[in-house]
């Protein structure tokens, strides 16, 4: 079988190889020495890459597609006048985007009292939303689908972060959305310790007078891992706000949003950097530090 794969004509193994995926061309890449110098080949990368990254990426002096398409994967670019990044997703070549706050709807928010604009290192945009104070949370945004790439299952994300003086969202829920008519919502939590309070903490009413939408605590969720904040690389939070899987071929505005307007009681200490939109992960586990490096 070496000696079948060894005989075929490289281009021709490339162009075999650019009508899979990059997992399925890394993963190939491992298998023999003929795919993996086939895979190299700057026409198996070129195929992967969206045309509206190509002369961008190539004006940077990368001597490679696999380069640039690494390039595209690992560093965000910052698009729409620093309100938006746009990157790929390694193992699909799916685009991902994440919307700063400066691009989202979020109810007070040019109030002095209720939310205030910082600059934070850690962030990947110049601004990002701080809560001050509120009673009712609202934050929304939108995305056409043009954007995004056909046939494919999204998750958005609420990316954010804790200061030590939050509060209010320690037994309080947040609902969320994602979609184009508003049918369905579910509840999450953006308290990072959500879980461990509820293991540790007494039951409490939810609400500042008990007496909001989930006044009763038996009839919200119970924090889980499927409905609270996780750690990301990056130091920020996220929680799943939802999915949306992107036919293609219509320009539809999906609609996501953050909300808490139900259960009355105040809440501060959250700083939002933005919403990320990106492919859902389906793929297994397998040694991808060293099958990239090949």
């Amino acid at each position: 079988m070496k000696d079948f794969f060894s005989s075929l004509p490289e281009g021709f193994v490339s162009e075999a190889l650019a009508l899979t995926s990059p997992r399925d061309a890394s993963r190939l890449s491992s298998v023999n020495s003929s795919f993996r110098s086939a895979a190299e080949w700057n026409m198996v990368w070129e195929s992967f890459l969206p045309p509206e990254c190509l002369a961008e990426e190539v004006d940077r002096g990368l001597d490679s597609m696999k380069k640039v398409y690494l390039r595209l994967c690992d560093h965000p670019i910052i698009i729409e006048d620093g309100n938006k990044s746009f990157w790929l997703d390694k193992w699909s070549g799916k685009k991902c985007y994440m919307l700063a706050a400066k691009q989202l709807s979020i109810a007070l928010v040019d109030s002095p009292n209720c939310w205030r604009w910082i600059s934070m290192a850690e962030s990947r945009f110049t601004e990002v939303a701080q809560l001050i104070s509120v009673s009712s949370l609202e934050v929304s945004g939108n995305v056409n689908t043009s954007i995004l790439s056909p046939n494919t299952t999204y998750v958005v994300y609420l990316v954010f972060m804790t200061t030590t003086k939050a509060y209010g969202f320690e037994y309080q829920p947040v609902e969320v959305y994602v979609g184009v008519d508003n049918s369905h919502t579910r509840m999450v939590y953006l308290d990072p310790q959500a879980q461990k309070r509820r293991r540790l903490g007494p039951t409490r009413r939810i609400g500042s007078f008990g007496r909001g939408a989930f006044a009763n605590s038996n009839e919200v969720p119970s924090p889980s891992e499927d409905n609270c904040p996780k750690r990301r690389d990056d130091r920020w939070f996220e929680v799943e706000i939802g999915e949306y899987f992107n036919k293609g071929g219509d320009e539809v505005e999906v609609e996501m949003s953050v909300t808490e307007v139900k259960g009355g009681n105040w809440k501060t200490g959250i700083i939002i950097q933005g919403m990320e939109i990106r492919p859902k992960n389906e793929c297994e586990y397998f040694d991808t530090k060293r099958v990239w490096e090949m």
